[in-house]
């Protein structure tokens, strides 16, 4: 096997000619080199205000949703419900075992409970829903379920809904009491 070996050959290349393909860039980059040493120039920017200068886009209180009567008539509080309502549910609901209580959502969820004075078989548990940030009649809502037990399982068994609807009518009435106590002239 006959291996052929080519020599390279000189070509003879005109004067610039090997410039050519990178004629019109080269303007294009004396240009951008011009702009990038033009733009390190120094200048100093304004000093900001001072603090004691310097203002909020919505004044000094920031944004004011709620006025001082709104606020009172809400219950007042940083929760996301009525803080009357809230406290007046757990309030009524304290002898029930908590198994979660969110102040934000206005959610409380209670344990199973087993009266002292029922049969021992069956158990009660809740869900209370506050809707509203205002103190109203439509503000919460009680659903209530009820289990008995047969055997060594417990059973879902319909409620009344007048138990819920009671419930509903104690912490509005609680709420209400709490609201009056707070308002009460000195």
């Amino acid at each position: 096997m006959a291996h052929v070996f080519q020599s390279r050959r000189s070509v003879a290349l005109a004067p610039g000619a090997c410039l050519a393909p990178y004629r019109r860039a080269v303007p294009a980059l004396g240009v951008a080199a011009y702009l990038a040493l033009t733009a390190c120039g120094v200048f100093e920017p304004a000093p900001p205000p001072p603090p004691q200068q310097a203002q909020g886009l919505f004044g000094p209180e920031g944004i004011v949703l709620f006025t001082n009567q709104e606020r009172a008539q809400r219950g007042g509080g940083e929760i996301g419900v009525n803080a009357f309502l809230w406290r007046a549910t757990l309030d009524t609901i304290s002898f029930m075992p908590l198994a979660s209580a969110d102040p934000f959502g206005g959610v409380v969820i209670t344990d199973w409970y087993t009266p002292a004075t029922a049969q021992t078989n069956e158990r009660f548990k809740l869900n209370v829903l506050i809707k509203d940030q205002r103190l109203r009649s439509d503000g919460v809502k009680v659903t209530v379920f009820r289990q008995e037990r047969a055997g060594v399982e417990w059973r879902d068994v319909a409620t009344n809904t007048a138990t819920g609807v009671e419930l509903e009518n104690a912490i509005l009435t609680r709420a209400r009491q709490m609201w009056l106590d707070a308002n009460a002239a000195p």
